[in-house]
């Protein structure tokens, strides 16, 4: 859930409560579209966020429907948010207690994702990457490896541990001896084994990364401890892949840059001022002309 919710945390920012001026004015008008008042009264009603908040997301989400029809279905955001529910039901987290925690509704976290997705495809249509930041991006990549590791609290302990491996550094001693010392019980019982991860993984310690990926093969392990916040690890290796070259990971290469401009609020604020311009926005109405004026500055009209 959190990467859906980051992906738009830069995209809708909030203001402050506006009123409008008559029940059935248009407050905003674009290329073949409006929102009336009553549309976006209708919508405050269910909303959590503030008055110009709730207006902004409106304008910038039909914008989007018009410009990406193809993209935020209801089938593919329906996809999406059961994917994310089985992931905390899965790991026997409450799903629901999860939303209420972040201030979010099934409609509202559905509302997101929409948002999300519909902002993702205008990010891969309006900008490219060049062939420097693809160059760039292949110098920090790493493809996924698989690894398997013993925490321990002490850095004799690890010591102990590697003593052992020295001289059996066979798969079935290491899970005898994850199952005794490791401190990581989520693992301890599975010889340590952790998911599959790249340079792109943000859950794991930078160090523990680091360590892990000067691994060259299958068998190879960490022969001094490694240290991070959580104690001293024992690594080794269980799959690591070659690299191979830059060209035949372009489309790697290309996800990545956009997973990490999806949370860059700068570039996704210039994507989103583009779509506002494309939709050429009016607000008709005077209290609320400066509500996207996070996208296009002092004056939210973008004729």
């Amino acid at each position: 859930m959190k990467k859906w919710i980051a992906g738009i945390a830069g995209v809708l920012l909030a203001l402050t409560l506006a009123g409008c001026s008559s029940d059935n004015a248009t407050v905003a008008n674009m290329k073949g579209a409006k929102i009336t008042k009553d549309e976006y009264y209708n919508e405050m009603k269910t909303s959590s966020s503030g008055g110009e908040d709730t207006l902004r997301n409106m304008i910038v989400t039909k914008a989007l429907e018009q410009q990406y029809p193809k993209a935020g279905t209801d089938k593919q955001v329906d996809k999406q948010y059961n994917k994310v529910k089985k992931s905390y039901t899965d790991a026997g987290q409450d799903f629901d207690s999860a939303l209420a925690q972040s201030n979010l509704t099934t409609k509202s976290f559905k509302d997101q994702i929409k948002t999300s997705l519909l902002s993702e495809a205008a990010l891969k249509d309006l900008k490219k990457p060049t062939q420097k930041q693809l160059d760039n991006q292949w110098k920090k990549y790493e493809p996924k490896i698989t690894v398997q590791h013993i925490l321990v609290a002490k850095e004799s302990t690890a010591n102990e541990v590697l003593a052992a491996l020295k001289k059996d550094n066979s798969a079935a001693n290491f899970k005898t001896l994850a199952k005794k010392y490791s401190t990581d019980t989520a693992t301890a019982s599975n010889a340590g084994k952790l998911p599959a991860f790249d340079n792109t993984d943000t859950s794991l310690d930078s160090t523990f990364k680091a360590a892990a990926f000067k691994l060259k093969k299958a068998g190879d392990y960490t022969t001094t401890p490694v240290k991070t916040s959580y104690g001293y690890h024992i690594i080794r290796a269980v799959k690591i892949p070659k690299k191979g070259s830059e060209q035949s990971h372009k489309k790697e290469l290309t996800d990545q840059l956009y997973t990490s401009w999806e949370s860059d609020s700068t570039v996704m604020n210039g994507i989103i001022k583009k779509v506002l311009t494309k939709a050429d926005v009016s607000i008709k109405d005077n209290d609320l002309k400066n509500v996207l004026s996070v996208y296009l500055g002092s004056s939210s009209s973008a004729k």
